[in-house]
């Protein structure tokens, strides 16, 4: 059977769990530069780098990996949302890409082979939306001018896909997305490595908001997103980070109503206090998460900016024997995006 079969089949039998973040639980280490830095041979601050920590403290990230698989985790993502040229050139660290990625996938298929439970799990390569936009100009005083172009941003991705694919990630995840002509620079390279392996090499999507009118940074509205994206075959659409699940309630349940493909919604533990910092308890959190599923709105559900292997696990039991939501059946019709979605009578 394909990943993409076997997907399909677990997500008809219930919701599935997907991890918490990596960045959280890093900061909770309270790691030195020397240890982001390890042996790397780096001469610039590595501090905040946590893609790098793939390399240079892999025991670290397998231990994060086994905390949410402990706690239930049936989807895994590895730790590479700034595991890009684009992105990696912030540390001077552009020529260790591939190595952050391979070593990020081996870790998870390492500790995910490691349970020999019989428990199928998906191991996920995640991309991030890098500090690039390709739809908005850096300069309020020149509205044409972009940092980067279209066929730039592809092959910094397919970089990236590749690497990970060489390292066992079984889909790739394109998160946390605020520009979606960036999401199908992703897409597009994601699709055209799986053409060059010969076989399907399934995608998640997931958008970030920026608003509480449900938009993207370049104005895309949830319902147009999916429409922009829709051809890509996604294995979930979703939405993630933002917003804790309070906020991000009617958001999801408008793309429940739409989206003919799984959905998969990863939130905020709440929204952050004062000094930053998420207090939302793993009880509510999962409490609210549940409420989702008991209407009906989701395939997959994970944490976000804050939650930890607690909050996971509190979801876990929180949906368990809930009935996965059913794809709508769609009647035939020509949709279009701007940034506001267009249906033509049919």
């Amino acid at each position: 059977m394909s990943i993409r079969s076997d997907f399909d089949a677990l997500r008809r039998e219930r919701i599935l769990i997907k991890d918490g973040p990596y960045g959280t639980a890093i900061q909770n280490r309270k790691l030195t530069e020397a240890d982001y830095r390890g042996d790397s041979g780096l001469t610039a601050d590595q501090r905040g780098n946590n893609d790098l920590l793939n390399l240079t403290c892999p025991d670290l990230i397998r231990e994060i990996a086994d905390e949410y698989l402990d706690a239930g985790a049936d989807i895994l993502a590895t730790n590479t949302f700034n595991a890009t040229k684009i992105s990696q050139g912030d540390y001077d660290a552009e020529h260790l890409v591939g190595d952050i990625n391979r070593s990020a996938a081996r870790v998870l298929r390492q500790a995910v082979d490691a349970r020999q439970d019989g428990r199928r799990r998906f191991i996920c390569g995640a991309v991030g939306p890098t500090n690039k936009t390709l739809s908005i100009s850096p300069d309020v005083n020149n509205p044409g001018f972009r940092e980067v172009a279209f066929d730039g941003v592809k092959a910094v991705y397919r970089e990236q896909i590749d690497a990970l694919v060489e390292g066992g990630v079984d889909i790739i995840l394109i998160e946390t997305v605020f520009d979606t002509l960036n999401a199908k620079a992703a897409a597009m390279a994601a699709m055209e490595a799986g053409d060059d392996l010969g076989r399907d090499l399934p995608v998640m999507l997931s958008m970030t908001l920026t608003d509480m009118a449900g938009r993207n940074l370049s104005g895309q509205t949830v319902e147009a997103f999916w429409y922009s994206v829709r051809h890509v075959k996604p294995l979930t659409i979703g939405l993630n980070c933002s917003f804790g699940a309070t906020e991000l309630r009617p958001h999801v349940a408008a793309l429940a109503k739409v989206a003919d493909a799984p959905v998969m919604v990863y939130p905020n533990a709440g929204l952050p206090n004062e000094m930053g910092e998420y207090d939302e308890a793993a009880e509510t959190t999962a409490a609210l998460v549940k409420s989702w599923a008991d209407e009906g709105y989701v395939n997959a559900l994970g944490g976000c900016c804050g939650t930890t292997p607690e909050h996971i696990a509190a979801m876990c039991a929180a949906v368990r024997g809930v009935a996965p939501r059913q794809l709508p059946d769609m009647a035939a019709a020509m949709r279009l995006s701007g940034l506001e979605p267009f249906t033509v009578a049919a």
